[in-house]
């Protein structure tokens, strides 16, 4: 039996070059959503996003762990969400290392290198492929606000 559609996996899967990002009103909604982890553990709880400094688009969610533990960015395009919960690919301890962000600074581009380098993205998929043409000390995202 033949399965349904062309049989190709869409452009926009994963954290590809054409991976699609939810709308940024979409990412505000999930403010205070459980952010759970691969086996479905709650890990962190959604304290707000990264926008990209040029476009305006989500591309970081920020998971603040426990009350008074740090925020650390998860790559949007790695995210699902729904009935107040956003699942990421990432077990507790990748998301737990992850490195801490000010949610009220704007991020350069070294220092998403660095967040991409924890999460194993690599040069020229998603995330860091838009990122290869700009400075390392330029701004590249910032808080949404």
């Amino acid at each position: 039996m033949e399965p349904e559609g062309d049989g190709e996996v869409p452009q926009d899967f994963g954290t590809g070059a054409g991976a699609v990002s939810p709308e940024l009103d979409d990412v505000r909604e999930w403010a205070g959503y459980r952010v759970d982890e691969l086996s479905g553990q709650s890990v962190a709880k959604m304290q707000g996003a990264f926008v990209d400094a040029e476009s305006g688009e989500p591309v970081w969610v920020l998971a603040k762990l426990g009350r008074f533990g740090k925020t650390v960015p998860v790559s949007i395009r790695e995210c699902a969400a729904a009935a107040g919960r956003i699942w990421v690919p990432h077990d507790r301890e990748v998301i737990r290392s992850a490195p801490a962000v000010d949610p009220k600074l704007p991020l350069t581009v070294s220092q998403e290198r660095q967040i991409l380098d924890h999460y194993e993205i690599p040069e020229g998929i998603g995330r860091a492929g838009e990122l290869q043409s700009r400075q390392p000390e330029e701004v590249s995202a910032r808080p949404d606000a």
